[in-house]
Formats: C-alpha cells, sequence, structure tokens
C-alpha cells in the first residue's frame, strides 16, 4: 500500500480507503464490518471515512465498536456532517448549532475524544456561510477534529470558503470521480489544487459498473447494488447499454495490463497527483484485499489512450442525482 500525504495537513493516508456509505449504515452486519476492517487493516489501509447520516448513526455506532480496540495513532478517520439526523426535517445541516451537537454526538459513537478529517458533506445554502466557517473553525480549536474538509461543493463555493476562512481552512475534497464521471478535473482539481486541498473521491469504480460485473442486455446479479430496489433510480442513470458497452471495452484494456477490471479503474483515478485517496465499499474481505492491489499500479500512456477511446462518446460529466441540495450562497 502506498501513501499520500493529505493536503496541507500532517496525515499520510492509504491510496485506498474504506468507505461506509452503503455497507456499513446497516446493510451489512456487525461481523462482516469487522472482518472488512480487519482485512483494510491487513492490506495497510489506514483510512476510514464515514459520516453521520449514514444509517443515522448505524456506521459510526459499528466503527466505534470495532476501531476502539485498536490503537488510535493507527488509523486515520474522518466522518460529515449535514444529513438528516431524525424524523425533524430541520434536524440537519451546517448551523452552528447543528455542528456543535453532531460532532459531540458523532464523537460518542465513534467512541474517541477527536476525528482527524471533519468534512462538511454537502453544502447548506440556507445557513451563512460565515457561520458555518466559524463552527467548523471551533470544533478544531476545540480539539475534536484536526482538519477539516468538504464534499461535493461547486468551485464558487469553494472559492467562497476560502475568501473568508483563509487558505488554510481545508485540506480535503470529497468529489464523485472516476471514468464515467470526470467531471471535477475540469475545476475542482485545479482550484483545490492552487491551495493544497488534496481530493479523496467517492465511487471510483462508478457505482460498481467498472467492476464488471454487469452485462449489457443482462438482467443485475442477484445481491448487486443495481438490482437494489433502493438503489435503482441512481443507478438508472449511469446503468445504460451505450455505458456497459463501453465497460465491456475496457476489459480486453484491463487483460493486456495484466489488471482486473477494478484494479484498472482504481488505478486509472489514482494516476491524478491531486488525489490522496480513493474511498471504496465493500462486503467481504476479499474485496477489500483485491481493491488493495490497485495502489501503486503505474498505467501506461498506451493503455490510457485505450481507456479514452474505449470510453468514446459515453457522457462522463452528466449530473447524477445528489443526496442533498448543494445550491446557492448565504450571507450574513
Amino acid at each position: 500500500m502506498k501513501y499520500r500525504k493529505l493536503g496541507a495537513s500532517d496525515l499520510e493516508v492509504s491510496e485506498i480507503s474504506l468507505g461506509s456509505w452503503l455497507t456499513f449504515s446497516g446493510g451489512v452486519a456487525l461481523e462482516q464490518t469487522r472482518a472488512c476492517t480487519d482485512a483494510a487493516f491487513e492490506a495497510g489501509i489506514n483510512f476510514f471515512d464515514t459520516a453521520n447520516a449514514y444509517g443515522r448513526g448505524a456506521a459510526e455506532t459499528a466503527w466505534g465498536e470495532i476501531l476502539s480496540g485498536r490503537p488510535r495513532d493507527s488509523y486515520v478517520l474522518a466522518t460529515k456532517v449535514w444529513g438528516q439526523m431524525s424524523d425533524d426535517p430541520a434536524d440537519r445541516g451546517l448551523s452552528a448549532a447543528q455542528i456543535a451537537k453532531q460532532i459531540d454526538a458523532s464523537l460518542a459513537r465513534l467512541r474517541t475524544d477527536y476525528v482527524d478529517l471533519y468534512q462538511a458533506h454537502r453544502f447548506d445554502p440556507d445557513v451563512p456561510i460565515e457561520e458555518t466557517i466559524e463552527a467548523l473553525h471551533k470544533v478544531v480549536t476545540d480539539g475534536k477534529a484536526r482538519y477539516l474538509g468538504f464534499s461535493e461543493w461547486t468551485p464558487a463555493q469553494i472559492q467562497a470558503a476560502i475568501d473568508i476562512g483563509g487558505p488554510d481552512l481545508f485540506v480535503s475534497s470529497q468529489p464523485q470521480y472516476s471514468m464515467l464521471w470526470q467531471a471535477p478535473e475540469a475545476e475542482i482539481f485545479p482550484l483545490c489544487a492552487a491551495h493544497g486541498i488534496s481530493q479523496i473521491v467517492w465511487s471510483p469504480l462508478g457505482q460498481g459498473l467498472l467492476t464488471g460485473k454487469y452485462q449489457a442486455g443482462q438482467a443485475p446479479p442477484p445481491g448487486s447494488r443495481a438490482a437494489s430496489s433502493e438503489m435503482n433510480v441512481a443507478m438508472s442513470l449511469v446503468m445504460n447499454d451505450a455505458t456497459l458497452e463501453a465497460v465491456d471495452r475496457l476489459r480486453p484494456i484491463a487483460a493486456d495490463a495484466g489488471l482486473s477490471m477494478a484494479e484498472l479503474a482504481l488505478a486509472w483515478v489514482l494516476r491524478r497527483p491531486e488525489l490522496a485517496s480513493a474511498i471504496v465499499g465493500a462486503t467481504r474481505p476479499e474485496q477489500v484485499h483485491a481493491n488493495g492491489k490497485a495502489s501503486g499500479i503505474q498505467l501506461t500512456p498506451d493503455t490510457l489512450a485505450a481507456i479514452d477511446k474505449a470510453l468514446g462518446d459515453v457522457p462522463v460529466t452528466e449530473p447524477t442525482p445528489a443526496p442533498f441540495a448543494q445550491s446557492g450562497i448565504t450571507h450574513r
């Protein structure tokens, strides 16, 4: 496993990190979660990413039980704040009151005194940005988080925060990024790089499409994400014959490079120096080990050119539905 520096922080994070959005938030039993977490340590993964909204605290609770048995300095722990945490629609967002409430609740569930990275899960257009920045900064000054980041903010939102909080406010950005979703390359990557902000990307396997498990014209395999009624709306935007045919064209490229489809996809995102880590999910330990093997792989120029050709006319910047709103900027 290779490691990269996270922005301007002193954190060294594994190129492959373990996430918990669709797995450890309640859809995977605790012992499976424990097995995958143990496999991550075995593979050299030291970076674990979760959020208060995943299972409304269930993912944090699971890792709190599992990780509390390991030395705190043996892993880098990240969580997020924004999502709705109860049936009360007001119980969400990035107000000062919510941030103060949710960081304490997250730390209690995670059984730790601090997180290494605290991230704004989405932008909150209903709260003055100055209030959000002050509240996040207080989390750090109170010793409850070491560093700050954000997820899926627009360039305008990022710049507005930097203008107010300074270039040292954030160390990380967490956008969706894969062969099938390349939009962050245009503005997010260069803007963040100019301010020393690293990328931690989610869905680098294109919601599972880039593993090669799905075939054009065939029903999704039983138990797969696309077979889940809860995910069929999100999957429908990327799971179409044109995209699946493009993925099929990637198969011989991976074979010629001596790589699995997942290794090819992960090595492709990690080719970018702006990245610190690519977040993967897993329901089985063998998936963790398989994904971990992508660290350190260098794709040749010929392979990269073949990938571009294989993707062809597939739209790689078509929006996918975001779980939270992210438009507008409110000032005091």
